[in-house]
């Protein structure tokens, strides 16, 4: 008998852009939590409303929306169940969470409504910003901050009759829709080693896999994603993560990441995982225990850094050439900008020597590399988007070998929020955000920017375009820029077969 539902929402795609948005996220966090009610005797039903049914499209305010609609989800919960969980995974999926809200409110009122807040990845929000929104859409709990060890105790509660106050006041980060400011803030998870490992039996891996695309390159047909640390010490003014995190990173040792490698592997075939920490190699001896501990073991694994990773945090070439050794295969990086004035606004700070050392390392080694930019940072202009195509520049000579430039939003809880206007919908906030009023500017300076590194790299590296496209045409990927074209053919399929009408199920 579930007592409890975890409900993951639909996957929306901004129709206008389906190379940038649409990235498809295994719901990890939301995978710790079905764990953790496991472990507290409290075995949950999980609905993934996208994965159950990922070819089912249909359009709605301007985006493809993806998976179950919300009536099909609502009569999909078990008759027992007392509390309804949705996890928020991603600001873009914000008018999902919504739907599910009101379609709930409308069948089963007796529910309890409770939002879990996605605390590790930059494309998340902060439900403390937003709670007005949530509350006003019939939620009756938020719950901010890692859920693991509170979700358990705030379900026994609901179960039992405890009175909204009582809960507020017992559980950290835990607000009603009478009690809306937290009385404690929430902590972040220290002794992550002893969190049991998600529970992915309970989801439809199947149907994620029949996708043949991830939010990293995906190279064989299986795979997973692994949180191996969280949190971040930076405080970039764009990103959600301090708002979520407090400053604090914290990592699970070497043997406790490759033991959860190995038993899914052994459970579900998978050799191929990536890891979606915002910043996982923060402590450099962390990241050589990591490798050494697969090497030890003798695991016989890919891995791949996917989230990006403050470059500066790899430590020299030997730990470059360790990883590779140990399995990894891609490593994302984060430069954002090549201008020295935006970086500092940011506070964020880059080493390029430090960086051309490491791409170069990583190139010599096998790994595939990436490197990040944002563009449209509050104060920019034409002349610091000039020295980030200059950085860009360097780094394709260099050898990295794909690029991804995403224009600022501003996601709710990150310090510029308040500094834009003019967004309809909280899922407007993604990284092609067409409501900003110099969007067109930024869009054609992406857009060249994009042409002119293909034109670099065609120069410095023709082999390496040839060998990308072949991975393209046999779908074996090993760089996202490989593969987002063919997810963007996959969305342009359903989105016409959405608007004649045709609908199609997992």
């Amino acid at each position: 008998m579930a007592l409890v539902t975890l409900v993951n929402p639909n996957l929306m795609v901004q129709s206008r852009d389906r190379f940038t948005t649409g990235v498809v996220y295994m719901p990890i966090g939301l995978a710790y939590v079905a764990s953790a009610l496991r472990e507290a005797g409290l075995e949950p039903q999980v609905i993934d409303a996208f994965a159950a049914a990922p070819r089912q499209a249909r359009l709605e305010q301007g985006f493809l929306v993806l998976g179950l609609r919300p009536e099909e989800v609502i009569g999909e919960l078990g008759v027992e169940s007392r509390v309804l969980c949705i996890y928020a995974n991603q600001v873009i999926n914000h008018l999902s969470v919504v739907a599910l809200i009101r379609a709930c409110k409308r069948a089963r009122p007796e529910l309890a409504v409770v939002i879990l807040e996605n605390t590790q990845a930059v494309t998340a929000y902060s439900l403390q910003r937003v709670a007005s929104d949530l509350f006003a859409e019939g939620a009756d709990y938020l719950l901010s901050g890692e859920a693991e060890r509170r979700v358990p105790l705030l379900v026994r509660g609901l179960v039992r009759g405890d009175s909204p106050a009582s809960l507020c006041a017992s559980l950290e980060g835990v607000c009603h829709r009478d009690h809306p400011t937290p009385v404690r803030p929430p902590a972040p998870i220290g002794a992550l080693d002893t969190l049991p490992f998600p529970a992915w039996d309970l989801f439809p891996l199947e149907n994620y896999w029949g996708l043949g695309f991830a939010h990293g390159p995906l190279s064989g047909k299986r795979y997973l994603p692994l949180l191996t640390s969280r949190g971040c010490p930076f405080a970039c003014g764009f990103c959600v993560i301090p708002a979520t995190n407090d400053r604090r990173w914290r990592g699970r040792s070497g043997e406790n990441v490759v033991a959860e490698m190995a038993a899914m592997q052994a459970r579900f075939g998978v050799d191929e995982f990536h890891i979606e920490d915002v910043n996982p190699t923060v402590s450099a001896a962390r990241t050589r225990e990591l490798c050494r501990a697969i090497l030890d073991r003798r695991l016989r694994v890919t891995w791949k850094l996917v989230s990006g990773t403050k470059v500066e945090t790899i430590r020299d070439e030997e730990t470059v050439a360790l990883m590779a050794e140990a399995g990894c295969r891609y490593i994302s990086i984060s430069p954002e900008s090549g201008s020295e004035a935006v970086l500092e606004a940011m506070g964020k700070s880059f080493k390029r020597e430090h960086a051309e050392r490491i791409v170069k390392a990583m190139r010599d080694c096998g790994i595939r590399s990436q490197a990040c930019f944002v563009l449209g940072y509050p104060g920019e202009g034409e002349a610091d988007r000039d020295a980030t195509r200059a950085l860009l520049r360097r780094l394709t000579f260099l050898g990295v070998d794909e690029v991804a430039l995403f224009i600022i939003t501003p996601v709710p809880g990150a310090a510029i929020f308040d500094h834009f206007r003019g967004y309809a919908s909280l899922s407007d906030l993604n990284f092609t955000p067409s409501w900003r009023q110099d969007y067109a500017t930024l869009v054609r300076f992406r857009l060249k920017l994009y042409a002119l590194f293909l034109w670099w790299k065609w120069l410095r590296y023709p082999g390496r375009v040839l060998w990308q496209g072949l991975n393209f045409l046999r779908r074996r990927f090993e760089t996202k820029m490989e593969m987002i074209p063919y997810r963007a053919w996959v969305y342009a399929r359903l989105e016409r077969q959405a608007r004649n009408g045709v609908t199609k199920g997992g």
